[in-house]
């Protein structure tokens, strides 16, 4: 056959007829392994490469367990503190939840949360799907293994539970907005004060909100299972403003990811008495 679809003829070629994905016995008989002259592995190169530094970033502070806390800012890393070995923040989230057997970091135990949306996400699966694992490595180009479950089995399946993930993102986002407006006092408590890392809170707080916001699953959940938009018009106009930051997702997605990791360094030099914050008034 022209296309050289005929099983037959493909057993003739040399390759295996019981092979999977692109070289089914059922699939066109294409020599190469993929038509692309392009450099599309750059995408994915790039992709791994933020990715891991930020791996290798947020698991250093994550476990550093110091300099998180400089009057009146505070590492979105470390907040809410909830074990009794944290620092204390004047008028910030202390919560001892967890007494004094808990020996390590206090930021291990709230980052699950936001790792847990994030990791979840779906862009970010598709991120480190394609950048990690070649799952596909990129569009046009077979992944390397003969076979495909998706997210249909364990651990992959667990991947559902994005939904969920959302909720307790909001939460989060709510105190780190609380930190962030405690962020307008000076070292002393008083209110009525702005310096560089009040602006540094601000402009994370907002990418966390637009990111969060943006999230697939607060799409479906503002205005899905609606037969008539028009009936719900409330919900309509709120779905269509979750929608435009939706189409923003992967660019929102990178921005939130900079800017958390800006602020926890921020902080860091700050409370390690490495920069002193200057103070706008």
């Amino acid at each position: 056959m022209a296309t050289g679809t005929d099983p037959q003829a493909r057993t003739t070629s040399g390759k295996d007829p019981t092979a999977n994905g692109v070289h089914a016995p059922s699939r066109a008989a294409v020599p190469a392994r993929h038509l692309r002259t392009d450099r599309w592995w750059l995408s994915p190169a790039a992709t791994a490469a933020g990715l891991f530094a930020f791996v290798v970033y947020s698991t250093w502070r994550a476990f550093s367990g110091d300099d998180y806390y400089a009057e009146p800012y505070v590492s979105p890393f470390y907040s809410p503190c909830v074990a009794q070995n944290c620092v204390p923040m004047k008028g910030g989230a202390n919560w001892e939840i967890f007494g004094a057997w808990w020996g390590l970091s206090p930021a291990l135990l709230i980052l699950i949360f936001p790792l847990g949306f994030r990791l979840t996400c779906y862009y970010y699966r598709k991120a480190y799907y394609r950048g990690f694992w070649a799952s596909p490595p990129a569009c046009a180009v077979p992944e390397p293994r003969a076979k495909y479950s998706g997210e249909t089995r364990f651990p992959l399946i667990l991947q559902n539970i994005h939904r969920y993930f959302f909720y307790f993102a909001v939460i989060v986002a709510g105190i780190l907005s609380y930190d962030t407006v405690l962020g307008f006092r000076d070292e002393h408590g008083r209110w009525g004060h702005m310096g560089l890392g009040t602006l540094v809170l601000l402009v994370n707080i907002a990418l966390i909100w637009a990111y969060t916001l943006s999230c697939h699953s607060c799409r479906h959940i503002v205005g899905g299972r609606l037969k008539h938009f028009s009936r719900h018009p409330v919900r309509y106009r709120l779905w269509g403003w979750v929608s435009k930051l939706n189409a923003r997702h992967m660019q929102l997605a990178w921005a939130s990811l900079v800017s958390v990791a800006v602020a926890d360094f921020y902080v860091y030099l700050v409370a390690s008495g490495a920069f002193d914050d200057p103070r706008f008034f």
